[in-house]
């Protein structure tokens, strides 16, 4: 940790955050507050679906153009340029670009294919996680930004050991940023798993977890990998995610960080708002040491 006590960080003349934890408890909405309140905000899965996967979005987007016959004529004559136009907000090109496994009449990917994304998108948010630092810099050095948030994605735990005293990953990030967790109730996990339920998203899996998930289901089922509904597989994958990761989370939060509750989290309105609150999880923090 690089904020030890409360007064550390209230007197930090730069502030550097990171938050973690499972998408839809309130990373994406504090970082935005605190960028209208004058941070940094560095978002990892904005970085990776530019820097790192940008090309491999534009590309496929392209292989599914060239399948007709106009805009295939377009392509080739250098007439079109597609990009994807992906935001902080809106990472729908990086989450199509991932997919989901099984039938491809239902817009499935075959297992192997879906393998290999899911290959790019670790090695990718590694090299986005690892990034972080070289931002924190520029941000002060190029903008004059004192303050600095970074804005992770869901599946960060999965590409770290938080009980690898020294995993290269977090090894880098505490060293330049307070880890900070954002821990959901089980009534936020409820409200997580219907949401998802209503509208299923592509996620990133730990390779383990994954093959332990799809031959379950496959046995479950009793269907063949390319008659899988994707929706379905991953609607009945995510509540098992959510159990896979919140003890990662916590061996996060544990060993290189602190956690502060998503209700808590709910209530921040202004940059000030949060300094308070991590001023209050510091002093927890340093009570529970005591």
């Amino acid at each position: 940790m690089i904020y030890e006590t409360p007064a550390e960080w209230t007197d930090a003349a730069h502030k550097r955050v990171l938050l973690f934890g499972m998408s839809g408890l309130g990373k994406t909405r504090i970082s935005s507050i605190l960028r209208d309140g004058g941070w940094f905000h560095y978002s990892v899965d904005y970085r990776i679906g530019t820097r790192y996967m940008g090309e491999a979005i534009a590309d496929n987007f392209k292989r599914e153009a060239m399948k007709i016959p106009l805009l295939r004529e377009l392509l080739l004559s250098d007439s079109v340029r597609i990009a994807s136009n992906i935001t902080f907000d809106n990472l729908a090109p990086l989450s199509t670009y991932l997919g989901k496994p099984g039938d491809p009449a239902l817009g499935g990917l075959p297992f192997e294919e879906y393998r290999r994304r899911q290959a790019q998108h670790r090695e990718a948010e590694i090299d986005a996680l690892l990034d972080t630092p070289k931002f924190v810099n520029r941000a002060l050095d190029i903008y004059g930004y004192r303050n600095f948030v970074c804005d992770t994605s869901g599946s960060i735990c999965e590409v770290v050991n938080p009980e690898n005293r020294v995993d290269p990953v977090l090894s880098v990030l505490s060293r330049h940023l307070a880890l900070v967790w954002i821990e959901g109730s089980e009534d936020h996990t409820q409200a997580l798993i219907e949401r998802f339920d209503r509208a299923p998203k592509p996620m990133y899996y730990r390779p383990e977890f994954l093959m332990e998930c799809w031959s379950a289901y496959l046995a479950e089922t009793g269907r063949m990998p390319g008659a899988v509904d994707p929706d379905a597989f991953v609607r009945w994958t995510y509540a098992r995610a959510l159990a896979h990761r919140q003890p990662r989370y916590a061996a996060m939060a544990a060993h290189w960080g602190l956690r502060v509750a998503a209700d808590e989290v709910a209530q921040v309105n202004t940059p000030a708002d949060f300094t308070a609150l991590i001023t209050e999880a510091l002093a927890k923090r340093g009570s529970r040491a005591a």
